[in-house]
């Protein structure tokens, strides 16, 4: 399937548009044209922006000097910084009478320019090919295509990894099933660091620094880096290069458990922000930004921030003035944007971190994009940036045999986010509001809205909704949610993302279809039509609020520790475990955020919470629980560590 990339000429000039439509269409028909550029018009800025929002397809734009009749170049200034305010992934070029209009374009202009045409020269086959290099050069995957090539190749391998391009198992009786099941292209791509030809992840310098510096231009980083190992290890990458031991940063209490494992390993000093909670639908979300003002101006000595924004349920912050208060305290933001790595591609959903201000983004590029799980990116506009220290960091945590189809899924996951991730996302975002309305219209099933899943606290501080993720009150269909969520994986072979205890959540990405939808609207009616009794539901108990730390969290976590259980002899929860401080991090899944933290205090609160938890939830994950004896326990710090450690272990 070839590609289609339309150009749009914008005029007031109706006779120079035509001429130039048909110069380069004629170019168009004699060159190579692998992109199939074709060509339309436009007469007036406001015709151009139409035709923006509404043509997918339209990679190029070519703005004549002479926009409109008398215009200045404040008009063509004015179109050109819109049209990157709404698509920055467009190229845009300037057709100009003379150098001085060059001048004085490119002092006016915020968004980068590709480059310039001259009117008198009307070199439509010179121009055709510059354009077709503009494409060239955006959709390029240097990564993904040597490595194609080298595959290509079919050298002999007399190296790692031990299955030698898929040869052991080829044809063997008890595994040959795997080789054809992952098929001879991805074997043969899972090669050795001995390859000189397809760089190296630990330091780039060929074709991985290359597929980089495209990424970092496509999503408005200053520096991107990929990472195989995914946004956990991102996030700890980061820390370790902004964090000495005993530094402070504040972080959202509901941040991805990587980032607590983070504070863990470099040794930093936290300040927990309590999340706002809508306990109707037991979905957190973001910290209220009275909370985060607060607590900057408590904290002076502060280094680092830390927010998720969007959250698993798609709520995403106002960052932009939240970002600018940080830094006037000094203080470097990280954005963990896990499930936001698309937001560049489409207005709907920008601002994106980088462009609110952030110093660093991770984005988990396989949630959202066409990547292959693990696949991350780490983006940085940090200005005080250390790229060595960076890098001694990121080397630290990543494999020394990276995992190269990994690789190669990031640079094609960058291509196709640039040249149709436009296009992609407006149909999801279609799909996304044809979904909410026909599983509105089943009467049992509804989908909820920004201000039913925003918690009362943060209803004032212009937090928005990610559309592509929908969250579905179940509570009228007479299902409970394990068991709803059962009905469609074993009768309508659905898979949905989660649940709460009267929740689901549906995520639609790129890769979601009408066939998809269809499928599931038809599970829904039929759910809807079994007209089940409504029945009570499970509610979880209510997470109760951060306690303090009496030492820092790495402290806690490498000292031996007992273990306590966490239930006495009669079943009851141990009241023993009441001004003990925890050793390990312990997050009930779902929601995902730790109850306790290595180096916090435990109260009765917190105790009757676990105790209830387990109780009451089955099903439930529960991390860093320990075993004692068979029984469920938790590490806590011994008394010789805890004078060792100087804890302060005051109740009050």
């Amino acid at each position: 399937m070839n590609p289609v990339s339309r150009v749009l000429i914008v005029s007031h000039d109706a006779v120079l548009a035509r001429a130039m439509s048909k110069g380069l269409q004629l170019a168009a028909q004699k060159l190579a044209n692998p992109f199939g550029l074709c060509f339309a018009t436009a007469a007036s800025p406001q015709n151009a922006l139409a035709e923006i929002a509404a043509d997918g397809e339209l990679q190029l734009v070519l703005v004549d000097r002479y926009l409109q009749s008398g215009g200045s170049y404040g008009d063509v200034v004015a179109l050109i910084n819109a049209i990157g305010e709404f698509r920055p992934e467009l190229s845009c070029y300037v057709l100009l009478g003379d150098e001085d209009e060059k001048l004085q374009i490119d002092e006016l202009a915020s968004h980068a320019l590709s480059g310039y045409f001259y009117r008198d020269e009307a070199d439509y086959p010179g121009w055709f090919r510059i354009l077709s290099a503009e494409l060239a050069e955006k959709s390029a995957t240097p990564f993904y295509d040597a490595l194609r090539r080298y595959v290509s190749m079919a050298k002999d391998s007399w190296h790692t990894p031990g299955h030698s391009g898929g040869e052991s198992l080829r044809g063997s009786p008890w595994v040959g099933d795997f080789h054809e099941f992952v098929g001879e292209n991805m074997l043969r791509a899972d090669l050795s660091v001995s390859v000189p030809m397809l760089d190296s992840l630990m330091h780039p310098t060929g074709v991985i620094a290359e597929a980089q510096a495209l990424a970092a231009k496509a999503f408005g980083a200053r520096e991107t880096y990929f990472a195989t190992n995914g946004t956990s290890t991102s996030n700890k990458v980061i820390f370790q290069t902004l964090l000495a031991p005993g530094d402070k940063l504040l972080l959202d209490r509901n941040c991805h458990k990587s980032v607590h494992h983070g504070v863990i390993l470099s040794g930093a000093r936290p300040v927990y922000l309590d999340s706002s909670v809508n306990r109707q639908y037991g979905i957190f979300g973001p910290v209220p930004k009275v909370t985060i003002s607060q607590a900057i101006a408590d904290n002076p000595d502060a280094r680092v921030l830390i927010l998720t924004s969007c959250t698993y349920d798609g709520l995403r912050y106002d960052l932009a003035p939240i970002i600018a208060a940080a830094h006037a305290a000094g203080i470097k933001v990280i954005i963990d944007e896990a499930w936001y790595g698309h937001a560049r591609f489409h207005p709907a959903l920008r601002p994106t971190a980088m462009e609110a201000g952030a110093d660093y983004a991770t984005q988990s590029t396989h949630k959202v994009l066409s990547a292959f799980s693990q696949a991350s990116m780490i983006h940085v506009n940090d200005p005080d940036f250390d790229a060595h220290l960076f890098r001694e960091n990121f080397n630290m945590h990543t494999s020394t045999s990276p995992q190269y189809n990994l690789i190669a899924s990031l640079d094609v996951a960058r291509k196709q986010a640039q040249m149709e991730g436009y296009r992609l996302l407006a149909r999801t975002l279609k799909l996304a509001e044809e979904l909410r309305l026909k599983i509105d219209a089943t009467g049992v099933f509804r989908v909820l809205g920004l201000d039913e899943l925003l918690p009362e606290e943060v209803k004032g501080d212009g937090v928005r909704l990610d559309p592509t993720k929908l969250t579905i009150d179940i509570s009228r269909s007479g299902y409970g949610a394990e068991e709803l969520q059962r009905e469609l994986f074993e009768r309508f072979n659905i898979q949905v993302e989660k649940s709460t205890f009267n929740t689901l959540t549906l995520l639609l990405t790129i890769g979601t279809t009408k066939s998809k939808v269809s499928r599931l609207m038809d599970a829904m009616l039929r759910l809807a039509r079994a007209q089940k009794p409504p029945r009570p539901l499970v509610r979880l108990p209510e997470m109760p609020r951060f306690t303090r730390l009496a030492c820092l969290p790495r402290d806690a976590y490498y000292e031996a520790g007992e273990r306590l259980a966490l239930f006495d002899d009669e079943g009851r929860p141990n009241n023993a475990l009441i001004g003990r401080i925890a050793c390990d991090q312990i997050v009930p899944y779902p929601p995902g955020i730790p109850v306790l933290v290595p180096g916090q205090l435990i109260d009765e609160s917190v105790l009757t919470y676990l105790a209830r938890l387990m109780k009451a939830q089955k099903g439930i994950e529960m991390h860093g629980l320990a075993d004692l004896q068979g029984e469920m326990a938790i590490r806590v710090l011994a008394e010789k560590e805890l004078a060792r450690l100087h804890c302060n272990i005051n109740m009050s």
